[in-house]
């Protein structure tokens, strides 16, 4: 008789992996972010990257992180893997469902997330973690009711060939 491979990836691994992947799709040249919302049966509902609007060229807009004008740098103007993985869902509510995500999520983020009824965070890094931006996520989740925590890495080598 023969047995079940044991040497599947798990749902963790595999919905990580997916927002790793989107961020893959993001042009920014020095950060690089995906997010993967997922139902509470392990479906994949939505995924995003960090990057410009649709119709806003990203050739045209500014990718630089520092200058003297802020309308020269890209925060004006792009829009993080969160919300744009909220965004991109068409089925309807997100209630209960989780978000994974390879950077902790910002304030600003936290807030869509919160709104949009998700109600866990599974994040990979969280180098951010002392900036008021974090902590003030990390508050609001907490008084939402907001899971938080960090993926487990497995350090499993995955690999595909295109």
């Amino acid at each position: 008789m023969t047995c079940k491979r044991a040497d599947y990836i798990s749902w963790d691994e595999y919905f990580m992996g997916v927002a790793k992947l989107s961020g893959m799709r993001s042009k920014d040249p020095n950060t690089q972010v995906g997010a993967c919302i997922v139902s509470a049966d392990n479906k994949i509902l939505s995924m995003g990257y960090n990057g410009f609007p649709t119709g806003c060229s990203d050739d045209e807009f500014p990718w630089d992180r520092e200058g003297d004008d802020p309308l020269q740098t890209k925060y004006f103007y792009s829009t993080h893997s969160e919300l744009n993985a909220i965004l991109n869902y068409r089925g309807g509510s997100l209630e209960g469902a989780k978000i994974y995500v390879s950077l902790f999520p910002c304030n600003e983020c936290a807030k869509a997330i919160i709104q949009s009824g998700i109600k866990e965070v599974i994040y990979d890094c969280d180098k951010y973690a002392d900036t008021p931006a974090v902590m003030a996520s990390k508050r609001m989740f907490a008084a939402a009711g907001v899971r938080m925590r960090r993926y487990m890495r497995s350090n499993r080598k995955v690999e595909i060939g295109l």
